[in-house]
C-alpha cells in the first residue's frame, strides 16, 4: 500500500441512518410523506461513493433491525460500475434494541473510535441523540425525520462533499465548522437533565401516550435556541411571533395563554406538514445565553425538539439555560464556497 493510500485508509468518517425517523403520530394525523428504506439506502449509498472519491476510506455504520443493513450489504457486494468505487464499510459490533439507545450507543462507539465526523440521517430527535453522546464531534445532518428544523433538507452527495474535505485535512475546521446552540434542562434540582436542540415546550398534559406533541391546546411554554419561519414544528410559533436565526447569540422564550386566560394575541403555526393550528400567545422574551429559566406549573411534560421526554410533579422546578457554541457542525455551504474560491477541486491540464 502507497503512503498516499494508507493516509486515505485511516480517515473514518461515522454514519448514523435512523431507520425508523419519520413515523411518529404527526406523520399520521397530518398525511405527510415517509422516507422508506430503499430511499435512506439510496442516500446512504451516495454518501459512501462521494466519500470514497474523496479521500475517505473507512466508514463505521450503525446496524439495525429493520432491513437497512441488509438491503445495503447486498448493494456493497454488487459493488459500484467502477469496481471499487466505496470505502471499508464496517457495521458496528453492537446489541440492537430497536430504541433510542441504538442511536447513544453508536454514536459513542464511534466517537471512542475516532471518526473525523458523523453524517445523521433522521430528524431533531435523531440529532438530540447523537449531540447529548458527543458533543465534540462535527456532525452533518440530512433531514429524514417528521419535523425537520435541525437538520437541513440537502443532496447528500454535496453533504458528504463538504464532510470528506473536512475529514482529509483539505478544508479547516474554522472554516468548515459552525457552532450551534442548545438548551440544557433540568428537573428538580438538577436530579434529570436532559438537552434540546430546537425547543422545550411545557405542556400541561401528564398523559405519554403518543410520544409527539401536537396538542396546542395543552401547550404552557416554549423555549427556542432559534426560530425559523420557513421551519415546521413547535419552533414555528416562535418563529412567526420574533425570528431567530441559529447564529444569533440569543434564544426565545414564549409564554402561551391557556383556555380562559388572557392572550396577548393568537397566531396559526404549522406545527407538523400540513397542519396549521391556533396558538394563544400571552408573551415572548429574548434568552440570553447562561441565563437560567425557571418554569412553575402544576405538573406536566417537557417535550424536548418535538417529543415528550420528561414528566415532572407539582412543586417540581424546571430550569432550562440556553448555551451557545455547544457543538460543532459541519457548515457545507461554506465548506463548498472555499473549496470553490481554494480551487480544491481543479486538475492540472497536464494530468487530463
Amino acid at each position: 500500500m502507497t503512503r498516499q493510500a494508507a493516509a486515505a485508509s485511516e480517515v473514518c468518517v461515522g454514519i448514523i441512518a435512523n431507520p425508523v425517523s419519520a413515523r411518529d403520530i404527526r406523520r399520521v394525523v397530518a398525511n405527510a410523506s415517509n422516507l422508506q428504506i430503499a430511499e435512506r439506502v439510496s442516500i446512504v449509498l451516495r454518501l459512501l461513493s462521494t466519500l470514497k472519491s474523496l479521500g475517505v476510506g473507512r466508514v463505521l455504520l450503525m446496524p439495525d433491525k429493520a432491513g437497512l443493513r441488509a438491503l445495503l450489504q447486498r448493494h456493497l457486494q454488487r459493488g459500484g460500475p467502477e469496481g471499487d468505487a466505496f470505502p471499508a464499510v464496517e457495521f458496528l459490533d453492537m446489541p440492537v434494541t430497536s430504541t433510542v439507545e441504538d442511536t447513544f450507543e453508536a454514536a459513542r462507539r464511534m466517537r471512542a473510535a475516532g471518526v473525523r465526523a458523523l453524517v445523521v440521517l433522521g430528524g431533531d430527535g435523531t440529532h438530540r441523540a447523537v449531540v447529548r453522546e458527543c458533543a465534540d464531534v462535527p456532525i452533518a445532518g440530512l433531514s429524514t425525520g417528521t419535523n425537520n428544523a435541525f437538520p437541513e433538507l440537502r443532496e447528500p452527495t454535496l453533504v458528504a462533499m463538504a464532510v470528506a474535505l473536512l475529514a482529509t485535512g483539505r478544508v479547516p475546521a474554522e472554516e468548515a465548522l459552525a457552532g450551534n446552540k442548545l438548551l440544557e434542562v433540568e428537573i428538580g434540582d438538577g436530579r434529570r437533565r436532559d438537552i434540546a436542540l430546537v425547543d422545550a415546550v411545557i405542556s400541561t398534559e401528564r398523559c405519554i401516550g403518543a410520544r409527539a406533541l401536537w396538542r396546542t391546546g395543552q401547550l404552557a411554554a416554549a423555549y427556542l435556541t432559534f426560530a425559523d419561519p420557513c421551519a415546521i414544528g413547535l419552533s414555528a410559533i416562535g418563529a412567526l411571533l420574533q425570528p431567530v436565526g441559529r447564529r444569533e447569540p440569543h434564544g426565545l422564550a414564549v409564554r402561551l395563554a391557556p383556555e380562559g386566560a388572557p392572550a396577548r394575541l393568537a397566531l396559526q403555526a404549522p406545527i407538523a406538514p400540513g397542519m396549521l393550528r391556533e396558538v394563544r400567545v400571552a408573551g415572548w422574551e429574548p434568552m440570553a445565553p447562561g441565563e437560567p429559566f425557571d418554569v412553575e406549573h402544576a405538573g406536566g411534560v417537557v417535550a424536548l425538539d418535538g417529543e415528550r421526554e420528561l414528566p415532572f410533579d407539582p412543586g417540581e422546578r424546571v430550569r432550562l439555560t440556553l448555551r451557545a457554541n455547544a457543538f460543532p457542525t459541519v457548515d457545507v455551504e461554506r465548506c463548498l464556497q472555499f473549496a470553490a474560491v481554494h480551487g480544491l477541486f481543479h486538475r492540472s491540464a497536464s494530468n487530463l
